[in-house]
This record gives structure tokens, sequence and C-alpha cells, in this order.
């Protein structure tokens, strides 16, 4: 309120040029609108992502169930697995594997399963389709929430940096004028300002 306030006051000032007075201006309306605009627009980002996720979630929820697979045989890492350091902390294992479909359809295939040393015959569970095919895990509401708060934040940031960003151009212009009009006030004095009458 203080500020406001100074600003106010300031506007009299002989010594507050145009673009000092436009500068204040400009800087206290980049602060309302990140303090106001920005925490809006993030929550309104945040809850069209939420609504989104949540579809998503239900979705597939709906269409990808979780069926019991049998293991035939461990299958050698992939080529790709070069990183030693990252099979070590990956807790699965490349099987080969039977499953049947909810549609009552066999199925046999190359899966991941958790299982740190997979023997035949072992049983585990995994993700498909209704025909069968294997899927990703469906997106749970939590992680679905998680994405809707950083969505949120990151578009709250967004708003509030493009805002900064404006703020700062206009501040920029204002500084060249500035500088244009201390050239030309210069150039009005001659070369010979506060030496006149000097006999030099």
């Amino acid at each position: 309120m203080r500020a406001i306030k100074g600003l106010w006051s300031w506007r009299h000032n002989p010594l507050c040029r145009r673009t000092d007075l436009v500068e204040s201006w400009v800087a206290l309306a980049a602060l309302l609108l990140i303090v106001l605009l920005a925490p809006v627009l993030g929550v309104l980002a945040g809850f069209t992502v939420q609504e989104a996720l949540d579809r998503s979630v239900r979705e597939q929820h709906s269409s990808r169930l979780q069926v019991t697979a049998t293991v035939v045989r461990e299958l050698d890492r992939g080529v790709l697995d070069i990183d030693p350091e990252a099979a070590a902390q990956d807790t699965r294992s490349r099987v080969l594997a039977d499953w049947t479909a909810p549609d009552g359809s066999e199925h046999r295939g190359p899966v991941l399963a958790r299982l740190t040393s997979p023997q035949a015959g072992d049983r585990f569970t995994i993700w498909t389709d209704a025909s069968g095919r294997t899927v990703a895990r469906p997106l749970d509401p939590a992680t679905a929430t998680t994405h809707a708060v950083l969505a949120g934040f990151g578009a709250a940031l967004a708003v509030a940096g493009l805002v900064e960003g404006s703020r700062r151009l206009i501040v920029r212009r204002l500084v060249t004028l500035r500088h244009a009009r201390w050239d030309r006030a210069w150039d009005r004095a001659g070369p010979d300002w506060g030496r006149t009458g000097t006999g030099s």
C-alpha cells in the first residue's frame, strides 16, 4: 500500500520524468498481474488438465485388464540394455510367457516380469487390452493429480515469466527513449555547455 501511495505522490515531483512514471505504472501492473492473474490461470490450467487426465484414467481402467501370465523361460536382456548400473537397478526380468486374454484367446510372447530370478511355471500379472495384447499399466488417479498440479504450477510460472518479460521489454524501450532524449538535450546545449562567459 505504501508503494502505491508513494507512486501516487510521486506524480507531481518536478524531477519525475514521464518515462519514470510510465515505468512505475508498468511495474505496478506487472506485479498485480503476477500476483492475481498468474495463480488464477494456473488453477484453471490445473483443473482443465485434471479433467482430461481423469477422463483418460477412466478410459484406461475400463479398457486395460490385469491377467495372470505364466513364465515359459527367461530371455536374454536386450541389446539396448548397455548400461550395467541401470540393469542392476531394474528389478524386472524379460521372460517368454503364456497368458489367456479376457476374450478367452491364448497368447505367448516376451514380457517384462517383476521377478528377480524367474523359473518356468512362475506366475505374475500383466496388463492387456480386451484382445490380449500387452499394454502399459493404466494411469492411477494419484499420478494424474500430480501431473495436473505440475501443469497448474507450470502455467502460473509461464504467465509470470511472460508478464515479467514484457515488463523488461517495456523498460528497455523506456531506457532507450531516455538516452535518446539525453542525447538531444546534450546536442542542444552544445559543446560549450557550462563554460559560457568564462573567456576560454
